[in-house]
């Protein structure tokens, strides 16, 4: 089934003030071991806090695209996407010392089948699979913390 059949267009991007909240789009990614999922998290570049994959809409992408392709660039995993969002968080991103930008995150869940050696922020970040339960306990945002603590992948209909 397309993305568009479900809803999902590509973004037409215009330009907004620094100070206005923006949207970002970003990937849950799991596999499962011994019928159990498990979570990849990744660190952000500047602060080093555990986070999933996301990032800025991509002009033309859908979001749930946009979401794939950032789990690629940032933790260089592939898979099978489910085109649905899972939920969103927010969060401050730290543009400098002084200023922070207000982002709205939609979560997406990314089977991963694939994990390369090599991808475009390769060393830039440490990754690290884990329990559910202990990503949530990773990660600041509570309403990330809330995503993971629900996320139930068997009720994924792929």
């Amino acid at each position: 089934m397309s993305l568009q059949k479900l809803g999902q267009i590509p973004l037409t991007l215009k330009k907004g003030s620094k100070e206005e909240a923006r949207s970002q789009f970003g990937a849950i990614c799991y596999r499962m071991r011994k019928g159990k999922p498990q979570v990849l998290l990744i660190t952000s570049r500047g602060t080093g806090r555990w986070v999933i994959p996301k990032g800025w809409p991509i002009d033309g992408k859908t979001p749930a695209e946009t979401a794939a392709i950032e789990a690629w660039e940032e933790a260089g995993v592939q898979g099978r996407l489910h085109p649905l969002c899972l939920g969103i968080f927010s969060y401050a991103k730290m543009m400098d010392r002084q200023q922070q930008l207000p982002c709205v995150v939609a979560v997406y869940a990314l089977l991963v089948k694939r994990v390369a050696r090599s991808f475009p922020e390769r060393g830039q970040r440490k990754h690290k699979w884990v329990s559910l339960k202990r990503a949530a306990q990773m990660v600041d945002e509570p309403e990330l913390r809330q995503l993971l603590e629900r996320f139930n992948p068997r009720g994924l209909p792929f």
